[in-house]
């Protein structure tokens, strides 16, 4: 690896103080030294690379990822794609996000058995360039509930959308299964969902013993247990049952936010309000109306979900972008679409939007001492970004505006040094 030393860049360093002008020394795949103009760092042996007033932050970390989510409209199209090729898309997919600025996401579920441990295994063995990554498993579900698509016709039936239980034991056979396979989470689908009509968002469908079996073998192995939970008793039953990262958490009543703040050091929400936006106002082309998504009881839950976000921002609750991207109105790599729906519909300033994405997103994937923030010692991650993302949080999802991404201290996307003078115009 070579040493490379950013200089005359504005600093947005992920842990909410204001920018600063600096450079910062990488060496290997950690940040050596982070200097302000006042202390400048000498270059050595260093490749210098001139910012000319560019910002410098963290790596985004997308907390709610579906590699395996092939832009398809139904949950069905997304598991009918064969298996063969629906690597090839989850590897696809990976590279894409890295190159958008996501240095590091959280698996909330693949399509198939081991689907996400392949492609975490691969990035880690250096096969395929894709972000830091953890692995979750299919999503566990219970009969007429949201995740019980088997499709008898494939090939291979038992790969269906979900993994069907019935019962403790059952809940506990497909835990332990899908730990042999080696994830990192297992996911339940506690509440129903509104793109599921049999099974609507404000529904709770699993017993508690399923859930308390489930994080038991989670636990004994130093697992994670992750959550869609949508109605405000399936985000209950998730904090009782020691769940530490809930997905949605659109309906919560008082004393689930008293919960949700009482666990705030343990626990984190992802909610994915793009989708419930997309829904109301942009899959008409996918063949679902505004009054379609209206009567399918988005707008509800929408109205709801910026309420009951709103109120876990304002009680210090860590809420992380991230949600069901991958589907036809929701594309991969728009996903920095988030912090702007943070900022406009719950409350958050642009600062607390960046270290959502950035200081939460390395907490989120267990490395808070080593992620998410420009500090001497840290891990390499590094975005250098045209313009200023706390005046234009929109540039983050325009790659051009994306100058260099570096994961692990190694360029991902390369800086044009012959264009560097046109770096750092107004955002």
């Amino acid at each position: 690896m070579t040493d490379i030393l950013f200089t005359n860049v504005r600093i947005l360093d992920g842990t909410g103080q204001n920018p600063y002008s600096g450079s910062v020394l990488v060496q290997g795949n950690r940040i050596r030294q982070v200097g302000r103009s006042t202390a400048p760092i000498g270059s050595g042996n260093a490749t210098v690379i001139d910012g000319a007033g560019a910002t410098l932050m963290p790596g985004m970390c997308e907390a709610h990822t579906h590699f395996s989510w092939n832009d398809a409209a139904t949950l069905s199209a997304i598991q009918t794609m064969p298996l063969e090729e629906h690597v090839l898309w989850c590897a696809k997919v990976a590279k894409r996000y890295l190159e958008a600025g996501f240095t590091s996401c959280v698996g909330a579920a693949c399509a198939k058995p081991r689907l996400d441990v392949v492609i975490r295994n691969a990035i880690n063995a250096g096969q395929i360039p894709g972000p830091r990554y953890l692995a979750a498993s299919q999503e566990i579900t219970v009969l007429g509930a949201l995740g019980d698509e088997t499709l008898p016709h494939l090939p291979f039936p038992e790969f269906s959308f979900g993994v069907n239980i019935s019962g403790a034991d059952e809940m506990r056979k497909a835990v332990r299964l899908f730990l042999k396979y080696g994830v990192d989470s297992i996911k339940v689908n506690l509440s129903g969902d509104n793109f599921t009509p049999q099974s609507p968002a404000e529904t709770t469908w699993m017993l508690d013993e399923e859930v308390a079996a489930a994080m038991r073998e989670v636990k004994m192995r130093g697992k994670r247990g992750i959550a869609h939970a949508r109605s405000s008793e399936s985000v209950k039953q998730a904090l009782r049952h020691g769940i530490d990262l809930i997905y949605h958490a659109s309906f919560v009543d008082n004393e689930a936010l008293d919960m949700l703040e009482a666990a705030k050091d343990r626990v984190f929400v992802a909610p994915g309000i793009a989708i419930l936006y997309a829904m109301l106002h942009e899959a008409e082309p996918f063949g679902i109306t505004n009054a379609m998504a209206v009567e399918m009881g988005y707008q509800t839950e929408w109205d709801a979900a910026l309420e009951s976000l709103s109120k876990m921002h304002k009680r210090g609750i860590r809420v992380l972008p991230g949600g069901d991207y991958g589907f036809a109105f929701t594309p991969h790599c728009q996903n920095a679409r988030d912090l702007e729906f943070f900022v406009k519909y719950l409350g958050f300033t642009p600062m607390e939007a960046i270290r959502s994405t950035t200081l939460y997103g390395g907490q989120i994937m267990m490395k808070p001492d080593e992620l998410g923030v420009v500090k001497d010692g840290y891990l390499a991650d590094l975005l250098l970004v045209d313009g200023d993302p706390l005046a234009n949080l929109a540039i983050l999802r325009d790659p051009k505006r994306l100058l260099a991404v570096m994961k692990d201290g190694v360029f991902v996307k390369a800086p044009d040094i012959a264009s560097q003078r046109a770096w750092g115009r107004a955002a």
